[in-house]
């Protein structure tokens, strides 16, 4: 098989490396790929929107199976352009992958087909939301209603706050047409989990529960990230929580799409809240996590080949989902004023000592200078990734392969997985 990945992160690299490993696949292009992905993958420069230039690709190559990692091409109808031209393509369609697009949307949906999730209100009209929040209950959750690369959220402690957050979503639109619609939340406490998830439009499998650390800093503070690191599996996932979220919110989320003429194909992300009342959903994302991929695919123990297929044709019911006992912690590397500011251009050092089957090095934001060196591209750089017999030992591993990595400006927190040691 020839096979196509559209992306260009560490999520991108973690299924780069998956696909990789299946017997079937001969070849692997990746659009537009980084530094990482070209050891595995032969990267083209066609961009992730650039949607006539992929199919046509694809059909020059005579690509058997493209997988899209992105969610920008999934909810601007990739799949669809794919369909079209007769290929075959993995992820939803436009009309599906809307369960990301809008929060608004997902929010709807939770309260139409009663799956748990926080109390909202949807607004267009700025106004409209401040006189929401004359009397709303604080903390208070604002959400732009489109994407913004896993930032467009903001926890408001108070009235103040929120009336600021207002201003930054609707009027001075700091993420764009994301922030034409805006979803007020209530707040909602306890831990967040996620849990990846295959659907094929019937049947969904979960794969293994995730935890993300979203903020800069240690401690959780400093701005939301798209990630900060990972690591997998939750331990506060239990088995009796995992059987109340088959029930009332993964398999009624699918058959809630389906019944609305939507039916998912892909991967479905749940965010979740384990929150005092039980598990409530978070948000929806329509394809792996980043970097929840980099803790979960390396645990896979099937051909990924023949899973992308059974979400393709509906035949999922008949896979047998397995993942390793191992454990598995992902520490992102970043440039220092990530997710605000940073430079870039750094040589990186270190890659020759990941040569364990244990550590895994998935690039991120990385590219190729004029002088063939491996340089930093972008705000989160390098997700270094280990696996141990339990959470506290692949811990352990992953922070010490951060001290083999060096670049200029080099930054992470210190703090990934401290819950799994308390």
């Amino acid at each position: 098989m020839k096979v196509l990945i559209v992306g260009s992160g560490g999520r991108e690299h973690a299924i780069a490396l998956a696909v990789s490993r299946s017997p079937q696949v001969d070849k692997i292009y990746c659009a537009p790929g980084n530094a990482g992905i070209a050891e595995l993958a032969e990267c083209v420069d066609i961009k992730a929107m650039e949607f006539d230039k992929l199919v046509a690709f694809a059909k020059e190559k005579e690509i058997d199976l493209t997988v899209i990692g992105m969610d920008d091409p999934l909810v601007g109808g990739v799949v669809d352009k794919f369909e079209e031209a007769g290929l075959r393509c993995f992820g939803p369609r436009k009309n599906a992958a809307i369960i990301e697009g809008s929060k608004a949307f997902s929010k709807d949906l939770m309260k139409k087909y009663n799956i748990p999730t926080a109390g909202y209100e949807n607004f267009t009209d700025p106004e409209a939301a401040l006189k929401y929040l004359e009397t709303a209950k604080y903390p208070i959750v604002l959400k732009a209603d489109g994407l913004a690369l896993g930032k467009g959220v903001l926890i408001c402690e108070n009235h103040e706050q929120a009336v600021a957050g207002v201003a930054e979503i609707m009027t001075d639109k700091k993420f764009g047409d994301a922030g034409n619609t805006m979803v007020i939340e209530e707040f909602m406490t306890g831990r967040e989990v996620s849990v990846l998830s295959f659907v094929d439009g019937n049947t969904v499998k979960i794969m293994s529960s995730a935890q993300d650390h979203k903020r800069a800093g240690d401690g959780d503070t400093g701005l939301n990230t798209g990630g900060m690191g990972n690591f997998s599996p939750s331990p506060f996932f239990t088995k009796e929580i995992e059987e109340y979220c088959q029930k009332n919110i993964f398999q009624t989320t699918v058959d809630a799409m389906k019944a609305e003429g939507r039916p998912f194909k892909g991967v479905i992300f749940f965010g979740l809240m384990l929150t005092e009342d039980g598990p409530k959903v978070l948000e929806y994302n329509a394809r792996f996590g980043d970097p929840e991929a980099q803790v979960v695919l390396p645990r896979l123990q099937n051909d990924i080949i023949d899973v992308f297929n059974a979400c393709i044709d509906g035949t999922l019911d008949q896979v047998d989902l397995q993942f390793s006992d191992e454990a598995c912690v992902c520490v992102v590397l970043a440039s220092d004023g990530y997710p605000v500011s940073y430079k870039k251009g750094f040589p990186i050092t270190g890659f020759e000592k990941f040569n364990n089957k244990d550590y895994y090095c998935f690039h991120a934001g990385t590219a190729k200078n004029d002088k063939g060196e491996i340089v930093t591209n972008g705000g989160r750089v390098l997700g270094i990734t280990a696996l141990g017999k339990d959470l506290v030992e692949a811990r352990a591993k992953a922070y010490e392969a951060t001290e083999w990595i060096d670049f200029e400006n080099k930054y992470m927190r210190h703090d990934i997985a401290n819950a799994i040691l308390k």
